[in-house]
This record gives structure tokens, sequence and C-alpha cells, in this order.
């Protein structure tokens, strides 16, 4: 049975009441079900915090023993080497994740940290985009 973990960052337990024009109306935790039902033998870890040191503390936890790594860093992907450098010090590959297309959205979001340290970056397609990175690293 294949192993991912799914790190959500800052601000993105407010999904489903934050700026719902951009994130939607759902919540991650009630999505998370849902990719749960979509893939029954894959044994998904979920983990969500607005703390830097937390997210790293996560990678650096599980990221051996993992056979993917699915993360949308929030604004930490346009700040964040520590999560980078995380990322590059574990085995498990990495797919990051937005919500929203970062690119169409201010000139600040446009530069990440942590796709040169990912398999692959999927970018605008709302919640799916959870679903389509867990489908490319469970090929992998």
């Amino acid at each position: 049975m294949k192993q991912i973990l799914i790190i959500n960052g800052p601000n993105l337990n407010l999904l489903g009441k934050r700026e719902p024009t951009i994130y939607g109306n759902r919540s991650f935790v009630d999505y998370l079900k849902t990719v749960e039902e979509l893939f029954p033998d894959v044994q998904l870890r979920y983990f969500q915090s607005n703390h830097e040191g937390e997210l790293i503390d996560k990678i650096h936890e599980l990221g051996f023993d993992m056979d993917g790594i699915v993360i949308n860093a929030g604004a930490y992907t346009h700040t964040s080497i520590a999560i980078a450098d995380a990322l590059s010090a574990v085995t498990a590959p990495a797919v990051e994740v937005h919500i929203s297309n970062v690119h169409a959205r201010e000139s600040f979001r446009h530069h990440s940290y942590l796709s040169a340290k990912c398999k692959g970056v999927v970018v605008g397609l709302g919640l799916m985009g959870y679903e389509m990175a867990i489908r490319y690293l469970i090929s992998l």
C-alpha cells in the first residue's frame, strides 16, 4: 500500500471560509474524505500548520517513510528556503500544489522556492490539483 503525506501550510485551515471566490466553498477536511474514497488503496496522512517550523518538522518526521508528499505551502512557497531544503533532505518525492493560479495573481506569488525541489507542480485547478498530484505519485 502506498503512503502519501499531504501537507497544507498557512491559512489553508480556512478553506471554505477564506476568499471563496479564489479558494472555493469547501473545507479541506471535507475534500479529504472525497480523496480518501477515490484512493482506497492509498494511506493518506494529512497535516496542516500555520507555522513554518512545524511544516519542516513533519517533512523530517515522515519524509523518509512516505512514498510521496503533496505540499501546498501557501505563502511559504514564496518565502521559505527552509521548507525547500527540508524537501531536498528527505527521500520522498514531492509535488507542489496551488489551488489558485498563482501566475494570474500578485507578482510576488510568481516565484516558488519549492518548485525546483519537487517532481512537478499543479497550479490553478482548485482542489482537484491534490487528486492529480496523488495520481502522479502513485504512478512512480
